[in-house]
């Protein structure tokens, strides 16, 4: 029996709806510039956090996913993403044992890549893994009699990591060229990690695309080249590939232009950039800020929408809406009026001068002209800024075929994983 794809209009709200077609078109769209910028891409999975989209960036030519947190990486590890790289320090014991766990399982090669920005993230690492291989090599030679355990007591790989450099009023990363020297003679000093590259954060530097913006990353981009440079001969020849990563998705643009001469897999070099939000796009913070919209290129979309109902009109001019900041984002600014699906109706119209003020927990407030024919039952459809913290207050998304058609479909589930 077929199963029937409810129709938009009969959802409940408050709602949050993800555009099938805005996803493949944006997915499309980022596997082609990077293609022609000469780039790799491991996009930043903490935007959504939804294995089945990690799946189609990875089929799209991901090298693999980056991670923000030791418990996205446990995700990631659980779904058996055969590359990660955690974009930032691993000094928590318990996951570090994970790790060294992966490590030396052999029926898995998973690549794990970590960052470390001081000598003290290099110290835990160590001793942690260390620690835990003597365990597990004493644990293994206990069993008397099993050759195969002697010989799987050998088999840990080294724990990959990269030496993170930031600049003064940015975020993580060591602040200078000379300590950033420092780390990664600790990281080849030890058995238990392996120096892979670099990597660094340049979203943090600036917050426009001005030309002064564009100076500042392009200044720190600069930087971290330099360290890549000076790191050369010392990168581990345990590695699959030496990595310089960086790259948001507000200034990916700058880094393929200053990094992308250093891309050469087939010599065991790879520039990836960790755009992640470019998968739904926005209408907001990144409509505003991405590369594309700054060079005239074919645009991301926006696959992501608020749908709320008007359950108070207390009086002209305001309206209360059914969703607030449990359901919708607002700190990279407020969700923006796009439109209004009248009561029992299907299509959209237009709803002119009406504007998001404020939110509470659970209402959102409309200013609308005193002349506003907006009337409680009506649905209102919202634009969303800042798609990291859209997918974060849902456990499950509701997938429509095309925001734009006449009659939108729902068609799946988007199922999401935040500890």
């Amino acid at each position: 029996m077929r199963t029937r794809r409810p129709a938009l209009r009969d959802l409940t709200t408050p709602l949050v709806t993800v555009d099938e077609s805005a996803i493949a078109h944006n997915i499309e769209t980022m596997r082609a510039w990077c293609e022609r910028a000469g780039v790799g891409l491991a996009p930043h999975g903490k935007t959504t956090m939804n294995r089945v989209l990690w799946q189609r960036q990875l089929d799209a030519g991901a090298w693999g996913i980056t991670v923000a947190t030791p418990w996205q990486l446990s995700v990631a590890l659980g779904w058996r993403i055969p590359r990660i790289m955690l974009a930032n320090a691993l000094v928590q014991p318990a996951y570090l044992r994970l790790v060294s766990d992966a490590l030396r399982d052999t029926d898995t090669d998973t690549r794990i890549v970590v960052w470390a920005d001081s000598l003290r993230a290099v110290e835990i690492m160590d001793a942690v893994l260390r620690e835990a291989s003597g365990a597990e090599n004493a644990a293994l030679g206990a069993e008397a009699g099993r050759p195969e355990a002697a010989e799987a007591a050998g088999t840990a790989r080294p724990l990959e990591v990269l030496v993170e450099l930031g600049q003064h009023g940015g975020r993580t990363g060591a602040r200078t060229h000379e300590e950033a020297i420092a780390i990664a003679s600790a990281i080849s000093a030890s058995p238990a990690l392996a120096l892979a590259g670099v990597a660094g954060y340049e979203g943090a530097l600036a917050h426009h695309g001005d030309e002064a913006s564009l100076a500042i990353i392009r200044g720190y981009l600069n930087r971290l080249a330099d360290l890549d440079d000076a790191l050369r001969d010392s990168y581990d020849p345990r590695i699959e590939s030496v990595i310089v990563t960086a790259g948001g998705s507000a200034y990916f643009d700058v880094v393929a232009e200053v990094l992308s001469p250093r891309h050469a897999p087939a010599e065991g070099r790879e520039v990836l950039m960790r755009s992640g939000a470019y998968i739904s796009h926005d209408d907001g913070f990144y409509r505003g800020i991405t590369p594309l919209g700054r060079s005239g290129e074919a645009n991301f979309r926006s696959a992501i929408h608020g749908w709320s109902t008007v359950v108070s009109r207390p009086e002209p001019g305001i309206a209360l809406l059914d969703g607030g900041k449990r359901d919708l984002p607002f700190d990279e600014g407020l969700p923006e009026v796009q439109g209004v699906r009248r009561f029992g109706q299907e299509t959209l119209e237009e709803l002119p001068g009406a504007s998001v003020t404020a939110m509470n927990d659970q209402h959102t407030f409309l200013a609308l002209p005193a002349d506003s024919t907006l009337r409680v039952g009506d649905v209102v459809r919202l634009g969303l800024s800042h798609p990291c913290t859209t997918f974060d207050k849902w456990r499950a998304l509701i997938v429509i075929d095309d925001v734009r058609a006449e009659h939108p479909l729902a068609t799946d589930v988007l199922y999401t994983e935040f500890g």
